[in-house]
């Protein structure tokens, strides 16, 4: 499939959406540039109030419910939500965990309307996988939340990476992601489908499951639990799993 690229590249006129025939996994290539995403993803709508609709209310009960997620295990004392927007998972997290610092970072200046909201303690303005960044929240936090923030991003693998690295030993990433096996799961969907010549079809990536699962353990992580969800048509994945101590690596004869 291929959708207009207008200005957001040169000299490509268009964005395939590909599919890798060993593992299914779709891509669009070539990727946006991180101008084009960063535009992108400031000129989303959003809704600063979600309480007032049906449509809010029914992702307010998705995001207690993902909150709940991690009860079972030691309350967390720190939380960073990736991708966190106006900080509405936050906001409705803090109910079902009321001890918890909830951070949040996203690549627009919502994130400081967030804080101003007091939906957030702390807002951080970037990108998980610069540099500067992860070095400055490294192993600050007890969990890591990506709710429909993978498929955005244009390496999935540096983003679980960064992840890691900002995670205390032993602690959770709590991820959300599109079921690509869903009927027309390929395909742009909804709010995704380009409005103007400048928008590219979203996402980014559409990942089976087990190319996810796959690439977390490789990368360190013990996954606990899976279990489909979505607040709304089509299916997702949500998946928790633990940061464990990589092996050492085999000392040189």
């Amino acid at each position: 499939m291929r959708a207009p690229e207008g200005e957001r590249r040169t000299p490509s006129t268009y964005a395939a959406v590909d599919e890798c025939r060993d593992c299914s996994h779709v891509f669009q290539n070539p990727r946006p540039t991180p101008e084009g995403l960063l535009l992108w993803h400031r000129r989303q709508p959003v809704e600063d109030h979600i309480h007032a609709n049906p449509a809010g209310r029914l992702r307010r009960r998705h995001h207690r419910a993902a909150a709940r997620a991690m009860l079972p295990y030691a309350e967390p004392e720190s939380w960073l939500d990736v991708g966190t927007g106006l900080g509405h998972f936050p906001e409705t997290a803090r109910e079902v965990h009321p001890y918890t610092a909830f951070d949040g970072l996203d690549p627009t200046e919502r994130v400081e309307r967030a804080r101003a909201a007091g939906r957030i303690e702390e807002a951080h303005q970037g990108l998980l996988t610069d540099p500067a960044i992860a070095a400055r929240l490294r192993a600050r936090y007890d969990v890591v939340s990506m709710f429909h923030h993978l498929e955005h991003t244009t390496d999935p693998r540096e983003e679980l990476r960064a992840a890691r690295t900002v995670l205390r030993p032993d602690g959770h990433l709590l991820v959300e992601v599109p079921d690509p096996a869903r009927p027309f799961g390929t395909l742009p969907h909804g709010r995704w489908w380009p409005r103007k010549t400048h928008d590219r079809p979203r996402p980014l990536h559409l990942m089976p499951p087990r190319n996810l699962l796959a690439e977390l353990e490789a990368q360190g992580y013990q996954v606990i639990a899976t279990r489909a969800c979505a607040p709304f048509p089509p299916r997702a994945h949500r998946i928790l799993a633990r940061r464990t101590t990589l092996p050492a690596a085999p000392s040189a004869p």
